[in-house]
C-alpha cells in the first residue's frame, strides 16, 4: 500500500506582522526558555491569529473580537487540544505586548479554556496493542526490528513522539531496565522499561543499527558524529586519532533510533510509521503516536497504578492533565465505585 504523506499548509503573513512574531519568539526562546517544539507551536498559532486579524489593529481588539477569533478557529476543524493551545498562545503573546507597552490591558486573559474542548483520548485495547506491536514483519519491512523497538518503546514508556525521536543511546540503560526521557521544558524523568521493550531494543541495536551507521559512514556526511561501537557518549572522535578507513562508525549525535541512512529518525517519520502499522492491523486512521501514550496511561490505571505514579511517568506538570485518563476506563471506575460507595 502506498504511504500517504503528511500535508502541511503554508500560511504567510505581512512583513510588519512577521516582525512582531519574530520579536515575540525571541522573547519566549531567550527570556522564557521555552522548548523548541513549544516555540514552533506558538509561531504557528500566531500566524493563524494574524491571518484572522487581516490588518486590523491589535490595540482596538476587545473580548468580543477575541471571542469571534475563537469561533473562527472552531470553523477551521482544529483538534480540541489545538484550540486550547491557541488560547494559551494568544494569552502569552498579549502579555508580551503588555510588557512592551503596546497594550494596557490583556483582553485574552478573559478567554477561558472551555471544557467542551476537552475530548476523551482515543485508546487501543490490549489486544489491538498486541497486534500493533507484532505488525512489523521481516518479509515486508526494511527495518522491522527498529520499527518493533519503536512501537514497544512507545507503549512501554508513554513517551511523547518528540521525546522518543530525541532519545540518546546513552540514555537507554537496558541492564538497569530504564531510560532517561527529556520532556517539555527540558525536564528529565526516569521511565522503566519492560522485558519486551528491552529485548526488542537489544535486537535493533545489535542487528540493524550497525548497518544504518555503516550506510551513514559511506555517505561521507561530515555533520555526522563518529562513535566507537558500544560507546555511551555523544562526543565526536578527534580527526587526528586515526585515519578515515580505520575510524569507528558514524553516529548522528548518538540517537537511539536512526533512519535507514543512519540519521536521527525525525518525529514526522515516527508519526508515519505508526500510521502505517495501524492501517496494517485495520485500526482507526486517527491512530497517532499520542494514541500509544494514551493507551499506556489508561492501561496503567486499569491495572491499578496510582494516579500520581502515572503523572510522574508521563511527565505531566499538573495532575489535572492526567485525570482525563480516569474517565476513559469505565471498568476501573465501576470497580472503585463498588468498593468504596456505601451502596455500591
Amino acid at each position: 500500500m502506498k504511504r500517504r504523506k503528511l500535508i502541511r499548509k503554508t500560511i504567510t503573513v505581512k512583513p510588519a506582522q512577521q516582525i512582531w512574531i519574530d520579536a515575540f519568539l525571541d522573547y519566549i526562546t531567550g527570556e522564557a526558555q521555552l522548548s523548541e517544539n513549544t516555540v514552533a507551536a506558538y509561531r504557528r498559532d500566531l500566524v493563524r491569529f494574524f491571518v484572522w486579524l487581516a490588518g486590523r489593529s491589535i490595540v482596538a481588539l476587545g473580548i468580543s473580537d477575541l471571542a469571534d477569533f475563537v469561533d473562527w478557529l472552531h470553523k477551521q476543524n482544529l483538534a480540541p487540544a489545538t484550540l486550547a493551545r491557541h488560547i494559551v498562545s494568544l494569552r502569552v503573546f498579549f502579555r508580551y505586548l503588555q510588557l512592551e507597552g503596546v497594550l494596557k490591558d490583556n483582553a485574552a486573559d478573559l478567554l477561558g479554556s472551555r471544557k467542551l474542548w476537552e475530548r476523551m483520548p482515543q485508546v487501543l485495547s490490549p489486544g489491538q496493542i498486541d497486534d500493533l506491536l507484532e505488525a512489523p514483519q521481516p518479509d515486508e519491512d526494511k527495518m522491522w526490528l527498529r520499527d518493533r523497538a519503536i512501537l514497544e518503546f512507545f507503549y512501554a514508556t508513554g513517551c511523547r513522539v518528540s521525546e522518543l525521536s530525541n532519545l540518546k543511546l546513552h540514555d537507554v540503560h537496558l541492564e538497569e531496565g530504564f531510560c532517561l526521557c527529556t520532556g517539555k521544558g527540558d525536564k528529565q524523568r526516569l521511565v522503566p522499561l519492560g522485558r519486551r521493550a528491552i529485548e526488542s531494543f537489544r535486537l535493533w541495536r545489535e542487528k540493524e543499527r550497525p548497518a544504518a551507521l555503516h550506510r551513514a559512514r559511506l555517505s561521507g556526511d561530515d555533520r555526522l558524529f563518529r562513535l566507537f561501537e558500544g560507546a555511551q557518549t555523544g562526543e565526536p572522535l578527534d580527526e587526528r586519532s586515526g585515519n578515515r578507513e580505520e575510524a569507528p562508525p558514524f553516529d548522528y549525535g548518538g540517537f537511539a533510533f536512526l533512519s535507514y541512512k543512519g540519521r536521527r529518525l525525525r518525529r514526522e517519520a515516527m508519526w508515519e510509521l505508526i500510521k502505517k502499522y495501524a492501517r496494517r492491523i485495520g485500526a482507526s486512521r486517527a491512530i497517532s503516536p499520542h494514541t500509544m501514550r494514551h493507551s499506556f496511561a489508561t492501561h496503567m490505571l486499569a491495572g491499578g497504578a496510582d494516579l500520581r505514579q502515572v503523572q510522574e511517568l508521563l511527565g505531566h506538570a499538573n495532575i489535572a492533565t492526567t485525570q482525563i485518563y480516569t474517565h476513559v476506563d469505565m471498568t476501573r471506575l465501576k470497580t472503585i465505585h463498588k468498593k468504596f460507595h456505601p451502596r455500591g
